[in-house]
């Protein structure tokens, strides 16, 4: 799949105010600081899309993209920004809960994990909230270009040896770099098959 136009929507705090109608919407989240906004335009190509910033934080809304007129690509928060103090870590909390819970057109949820780090304690018991709550995710390791190849690989086989410790099944796991553009085209493969497959199951509905 190759994206040929994207387009800033609309943010806010409150997913009952996020755009209606029922195209497929992929949202992404993770620590703050991991490379939302950045992988956000290194997927569409387009490098002032999200906004993007040294400090962690800095998106604090719901951020609605539109992809050629047919899904949304969605900037969450990042959450476990320290320096937010814990009045505003528990906003953002909110609204990140509140929007996976209760956004129907949520299709699946990339949960970001810098692949330099080993398994934290936020980012796991995150995954497990999703799981208990039946929320279809996958994992983007994000920051590739930072590591050799080999220890990437070794990072990612301890992250799936901790949550094969919890997990029967892994979630899909897929690799970044806002960067290289490494993993661009198999995320984008991802949600097309997704895609082809909702259209698919639609119109078996009508069969």
């Amino acid at each position: 799949m190759e994206i040929k136009n994207a387009s800033f929507l609309v943010s806010n705090s409150d997913f009952r105010k996020c755009p209606g109608g029922d195209l497929p919407e992929y949202a992404f989240t993770g620590r703050s600081n991991v490379g939302k906004s950045s992988l956000v335009n290194m997927l569409t190509g387009c490098r002032q899309l999200a906004k993007t910033s040294q400090k962690p934080g800095k998106t604090q809304l719901i951020n609605h993209f539109i992809i050629d007129d047919k899904w949304y690509l969605v900037d969450l928060p990042g959450y476990g920004y320290a320096q937010r103090g814990l009045e505003g870590r528990d906003t953002i909390r909110r609204i990140i809960e509140t929007y996976i819970l209760g956004r129907e057109a949520l299709t699946s949820l990339f949960v970001l994990i810098d692949c330099r780090h080993e398994p934290r304690k936020n980012d796991l018991a995150f995954m497990e909230w999703l799981g208990e709550n039946d929320v279809p995710f996958a994992i983007i390791f994000t920051k590739t270009d930072k590591i050799s190849r080999s220890r990437l690989n070794e990072n990612v086989r301890t992250y799936s040896e901790t949550m094969l410790e919890t997990w029967e099944e892994l979630p899909p796991m897929l690799t970044s770099s806002a960067e290289t553009k490494d993993g661009r085209d198999e995320i984008l493969r991802y949600i097309d098959t997704v895609n082809r497959r909702l259209n698919s199951d639609d119109t078996d509905g009508f069969m």
